[in-house]
């Protein structure tokens, strides 16, 4: 078999059916990649349970799959124009199904975390290659944009699909169950792509910047250990080493990127405000998010002893507005600007977290309606419009950096938020202190969004700002 790879072109491209085959494939990989970041949740006081770990195991079998996620995504993409993504895709799809099968077989917390880990890491690989793999399938301009709208709609949909799916898996079939739903639709994923896929030209001649990645997951993960053993033990000798490796970490992240010949994260792109402010709104959007399902989670399983399955579908007013917000916040960042959408979720979000002061250890479930609607329609506001105001505001010959930068920060807020929401909260067996935790976590959750606001308004340029700067430019 001859050893070339021949890129996608409009004139070599594949039969419409057969791309709309390598687009569903493609969509069913970026699929699991988001559905093991919310299916988890559900099964977390089953896993505990069946593995006799408490809080501190749990928050880690969320935040191994983030961290790693959030460490590796800038060089995943790296990866992927060195070997071909195509290549990169397969090969992070099988090493997903085999992670997926350790989760499932795990006889320890230890070995789940580790194997969560290794998920974490197969998932950075498949994001920006299925996202590549889309690109090259469909190259003409029009259909390129439905190609990426249904491949970022699907990706949406498995947020509200996660906590519903793992909660009828966990009802009927055991928490395990949660991750080896994943091997027969990684199998069938792995063979359509070798059959439907061409393999794509791989670009030898950029280098990965493996110091920068090890520096940067080093920070990422002695920064979330030191959160969650600060909320196990309080100010330890763990927590301290954790914290000076952390800021090490961090200086050296800094030191290396200035010198870096490739570097992963070029300082230059902290020079634009508009640019370095999207970026802290998506942290913080996802800081906010992604802890407060944790914490809610461990709420209504915990203190208030919902089934999984119940507590599954109590979620879904705040996952559902992500997945049908999306297409029409979409429209409305490209007509406005996406200052006014990020500003509408903004302020959603910050009034459902704050109603979050009105729980109590038995209050009904209709009390959590407005903090969940509020936080899901203000992230389903804020999600397309970050991106795009990372997007715009980016260097404009290296879109694939200013996503993956904007991805990277989403992700590592998203295991800081698991860990320090989670050590506010502390373990859902105390009840009314569990409880009182939950509401100083909607009260921090909405004086971050308020911050956040100050930073749109501040450096999120608007449709009147960007007009008169193409006028002027």
């Amino acid at each position: 078999m001859s050893s070339t790879r021949t890129p996608i072109t409009p004139s070599q491209g594949t039969a419409p059916q057969g791309r709309g085959t390598i687009l569903a494939v493609m969509c069913a990989g970026m699929f699991l990649v988001q559905l093991d970041v919310t299916v988890v949740n559900v099964a977390l006081p089953h896993i505990g349970a069946g593995l006799h770990t408490g809080l501190p195991g749990m928050q880690w079998v969320v935040d191994s799959y983030t961290v790693v996620l959030a460490a590796c995504l800038l060089a995943a993409g790296v990866v992927g124009d060195r070997l071909g993504h195509r290549t990169v895709a397969v090969a992070g799809l099988a090493l997903f199904g085999a992670a997926s099968l350790l989760c499932g077989l795990a006889p320890g917390i230890g070995t789940l975390v580790a194997a969560r880990a290794l998920q974490g890491f197969a998932a950075a690989l498949l994001l920006p290659s299925t996202l590549a793999v889309v690109n090259q399938t469909f190259p003409e301009r029009a259909e390129q944009a439905r190609a990426l709208g249904i491949w970022a709609g699907v990706s949406a949909l498995a947020l509200p699909a996660g906590p519903v799916l793992g909660g009828v898996l966990v009802t009927a079939a055991g928490w395990r169950s949660v991750f080896l739903v994943n091997l027969p639709v990684v199998a069938a994923a792995i063979v359509l792509t070798l059959r439907r896929v061409r393999r794509d030209e791989p670009a030898p001649g950029r280098r990965l910047d493996v110091p920068g990645v090890l520096a940067a997951a080093v920070a990422l993960l002695a920064l979330t250990y030191c959160a969650i053993a600060y909320g196990h033990s309080g100010v330890s000798a763990q927590t301290v080493a954790a914290a000076v490796v952390a800021v090490l970490g961090v200086v050296a992240l800094v030191w290396w990127e200035r010198r870096a010949p490739e570097p992963l994260f070029p300082p230059s792109l902290l020079g634009g405000s508009g640019f370095v402010g999207a970026n802290v709104v998506a942290a913080l959007m996802n800081f906010v998010g992604i802890g407060l399902v944790f914490v809610v989670t461990l709420y209504l399983q915990g203190v208030r002893h919902h089934d999984a399955l119940s507590a599954g579908a109590m979620l879904l007013p705040l996952f559902a507005p992500l997945a049908l917000c999306a297409p029409f916040t979409g429209r409305i960042a490209a007509r406005y600007g996406p200052r006014l959408p990020m500003l509408g979720g903004l302020l959603l979000g910050t009034a459902g977290a704050a109603c979050l002061l009105l729980v109590t250890t038995d209050a009904p479930y209709a009390v959590l309606i407005p903090p969940l609607l509020g936080v899901g329609l203000g992230m389903g506001l804020l999600t397309p419009s970050v991106v795009a105001a990372a997007l715009r505001s980016g260097p404009p010959s290296r879109p694939g950096l200013s996503s993956g930068v904007n991805n990277t920060a989403r992700q590592a807020a998203g295991a800081l938020g698991v860990a320090v929401l989670g050590a506010m909260v502390g373990d859902p067996a105390g009840g009314e202190t569990f409880t009182a935790g939950l509401r100083w976590t909607g009260a921090l959750s909405a004086l971050l969004w308020i911050a956040a606001i100050v930073i749109t308004v501040r450096t999120v340029p608007g449709l009147e700002d960007r007009k008169e700067r193409d006028a002027t430019g």
